[in-house]
């Protein structure tokens, strides 16, 4: 155990923000540890209600009263310092540390700790190396971003040496872990709120690779110019893996895709192919995912069979392409793609798995990320037939007036003109109704709550068949 952990065995830590999807898998491995945990939200959802199963106190009033006699306070990143129970800790002299330096106090426990980093992709080639370290009886320990199936969620609680956890560049948090393995899938624009350009973001992708010990391994994207760049730079050991660049170690042949958008191809090692593989889950992005899992399980010594068997029953994670159901012919799918790149990744996804129209509604997340990215995102949405847009998802930020959902839209439309905006998610259930026909595909993508369209309209059109 690290040395924080070690002396707060048997204490009570308190967690501002418990309910957020990494904090509450954060508390579970603190459980396991014999580390007592108080938490406070400001809503109750479904993982709060989960670890109040188990026992651990949670306030959905975030007030100075909640901090009592903890030896430390656990924040995320998105709380502001003024936050009443921050101050109240700082006032009593409790110590006071962010989430990302928590998991890596965890990590530090674990001798083989894999940290998957990159602006797309992170959740499901998490997923996927958990899931081959699971299936080669490797018992990991998983933290990741999302809720797998094949854990119960989004921690899984080993006893081994291996730790598996996404690791996310916002406020520069994955500087805080020193794995030793560490995966850069790619590099773009994002969190523009806090770093200034793509050159600020490369040099902290470089800076999380320089915590890679030398004999650790780095695992990185060759058709990413950013990420090549700092594999070059490294002292450690390197593997490389793309669809396109010569310079890929681990890439891809002859990709074919079936009636539901399922990759088949040939996985070739140093120019040498090795098996022929089908994938689970669809897209050319989960083909790249999968060539990253082949690069990280092979370095860690897993046989090419056993991660091809276990690629096979990979079905992905909750709100990644999750098929929510069939209704008159009608598929529903929900994806957590919230990025212009991500948005056409999926979007290609849907084209592939349908001959109807697809009909996509889409919920804008933060305020910075649409205005910063408004070009983009405005040239995304190709292979949509129709568009429905939402008011803008403000998570961690405050409106400032300066971009709505009707800029997005009219950029939309100056480019592709098959956007509308409608505010309520009733009023765009009303237009999906009308729009969809048998053989269409509706599909909900956003970071915030936009699932709950999908499922509205899956419920209203189930009380239409039987009226």
């Amino acid at each position: 155990m690290s040395n924080l952990l070690q002396c707060l065995a048997g204490s009570t830590i308190h967690m501002v923000g418990i309910g957020g999807i990494s904090m509450s898998g954060l508390c579970e491995i603190l459980l396991s540890m014999g580390i007592n945990v108080t938490g406070s939200d400001e809503k109750n959802s479904p993982n709060v209600e989960r670890l109040r199963l188990k026992n651990v106190p949670v306030f959905l009033k975030q007030e100075p009263s909640n901090i009592t006699d903890q030896k430390l306070v656990v924040y995320t990143a998105a709380m502001p310092e003024n936050h009443p129970e921050l101050e109240e800790a700082r006032r009593k002299g409790i110590p006071v540390i962010d989430r990302a330096a928590l998991l890596g106090e965890i990590m530090n426990m674990y001798e083989r700790s894999i940290a998957v980093s990159g602006t797309h992709g992170k959740t499901t080639t998490t997923s996927m190396i958990s899931f081959c370290l699971m299936e080669a009886g490797m018992d990991p320990t998983v933290h990741v971003g999302g809720i797998l199936d094949a854990i119960g969620g989004n921690t899984r609680i080993g006893s081994s040496l291996y730790f598996v956890t996404e690791a996310c560049e916002y406020k520069d948090s994955f500087l805080k872990f020193n794995p030793y393995m560490g995966i850069i899938l790619n590099i773009e624009p994002d969190h523009l709120d806090y770093f200034h350009d793509i050159n600020q973001l490369t040099d902290s992708f470089l800076n999380f690779a320089c915590h890679v010990p030398p004999e650790g391994i780095v695992v990185g994207n060759a058709d990413d110019e950013h990420v090549l760049n700092i594999l070059e730079k490294l002292n450690c050991r390197t593997v490389t893996y793309g669809l396109t660049s010569p310079k890929s170690f681990w890439t891809a042949r002859n990709i074919t895709f079936d009636d539901n958008g399922f990759p088949s191809f040939h996985v070739v090692r140093g120019k040498k192919s090795v098996l022929r593989m089908k994938l689970s889950v669809p897209g050319l992005h989960n083909v790249s995912n999968s060539l990253a899992c082949f690069a990280a399980c092979s370095a860690l010594n897993i046989p090419a069979e056993v991660i091809k068997n276990s690629l096979r029953k990979f079905k992905g994670t909750h709100r990644r392409f999750e098929h929510k159901g069939t209704v008159d012919g009608i598929k529903v799918v929900d994806d957590y793609a919230h990025h212009p790149t991500e948005v056409i990744a999926t979007l290609k996804s849907a084209r592939s798995c349908t001959r109807g129209k697809v009909l996509c509604v889409f919920q804008p997340h933060t305020y910075t990320r649409t205005r910063q990215l408004i070009d983009e995102f405005s040239k995304a949405f190709t292979l949509a037939d129709k568009v429905y847009v939402t008011d803008i998802y403000s998570a961690r930020e405050k409106d400032t007036g300066l971009i709505h959902s009707t800029d997005l839209v009219k950029r939309i439309n100056e480019h592709l003109n098959n956007a509308v905006y409608i505010p309520s998610f009733e009023g765009i259930v009303d237009s999906l109704i009308r729009d969809s026909s048998a053989g269409d595909l509706v599909l909900t993508m956003g970071a915030g709550d936009v699932d709950k369209v999908g499922e509205l309209f899956l419920a209203e059109k189930k009380i239409m068949a039987v009226g």
